[in-house]
């Protein structure tokens, strides 16, 4: 099973939204053929069944929810409610990690307003999950209004709710694009770094000069998972130092897998090329 060279963890995927990875039993036979040991999904506890069943793990379910951070109380709890539902039924399988991005439904709404209501929808699930021996696994993707992508904000959230089953789906190729240092940050946040995703980022210098990090550009072309300065990449196409990565979670105990997330323009696009981008994936990051 392919594993890293540091640390020794096993090596999976997310599963993508491309037509060959909407049959699960193909994606679990490219796994297997390929020596993958798990597969991040969806919402379906048949999928779970099937990768479990194939002898695979899963390493993160989605758990999606802009309601959990409405200043609606109704509406929170119904998100919460609707969470318990699937952690639940997921935990019964023994999965652990359940991931999402913190979204607000109003993006427009003060931030501050916006972490209150979060933090409340937030205290209403820790219990559950606590019962489940489940985590939340939060990625830091800074989409429109997003918590949780900060030093800032993970900590003010980790600090407010007070619950370890609060924790971080590591991927440095957010932090890279937002100017954050990865390795920084995870050694402030590495005993709540619960799931990691195996995704980098380049930053092309000259474009960033012309453009900086703040606006789109006017005259200049974006790229294909990214913007005019930066783009998201398979590992080792990046600026992540995964090495270090892999020392920093060996020493902080860390026993997940690393979770391939293919975002590449000079892969995804086609079976052929996406299978190629999870591969040569794979075989970098075994070699870190």
């Amino acid at each position: 099973m392919l594993a890293t060279r540091t640390g020794s963890f096993p090596i999976g995927f997310r599963r993508g939204w491309s037509d060959w990875q909407k049959d699960i039993s193909s994606v679990i036979s490219f796994a297997k053929e390929n020596g993958f040991g798990g597969i991040d999904i969806g919402n379906e506890v048949a999928d779970a069944e099937a990768i479990l069943s194939a002898g695979l793990t899963v390493g993160s379910v989605d758990a999606f929810s802009s309601d959990l951070m409405s200043p609606d109380e109704e509406k929170r709890a119904a998100a919460v409610a609707a969470l318990e539902t699937k952690i639940t039924a997921f935990g019964g399988h023994g999965i652990r990690n359940y991931f999402t991005v913190m979204l607000p439904a109003d993006a427009a709404r003060p931030r501050k307003d916006n972490f209150d209501s979060m933090v409340l929808g937030l205290k209403a699930l820790a219990p559950i999950l606590e019962a489940n021996n489940g985590r939340l696994v939060m990625e830091g993707w800074p989409g429109a209004g997003a918590l949780c992508c900060t030093p800032e904000t993970y900590r003010a959230t980790f600090e407010a709710v007070g619950s370890m089953a609060i924790g971080i789906n590591y991927d440095p190729s957010h932090l890279i694009r937002m100017g954050i240092d990865p390795i920084r940050f995870l050694h402030e946040f590495k005993d709540r770094v619960y799931h990691v995703h195996g995704k980098d980022t380049e930053v092309m210098a000259e474009a960033q000069y012309e453009y900086g990090y703040e606006q789109q550009s006017t005259f200049g072309a974006e790229h294909g998972f990214g913007g005019a300065s930066w783009r998201y990449t398979i590992p080792g196409h990046g600026e992540t130092r995964w090495v270090e990565v892999f020392r920093i979670l060996e020493k902080s105990g860390y026993d997940g897998m690393v979770s391939i997330e293919l975002e590449d323009e000079n892969f995804n696009g086609s079976e052929e090329g996406e299978k190629a981008g999870l591969l040569a994936s794979g075989a970098y990051l075994a070699s870190c």
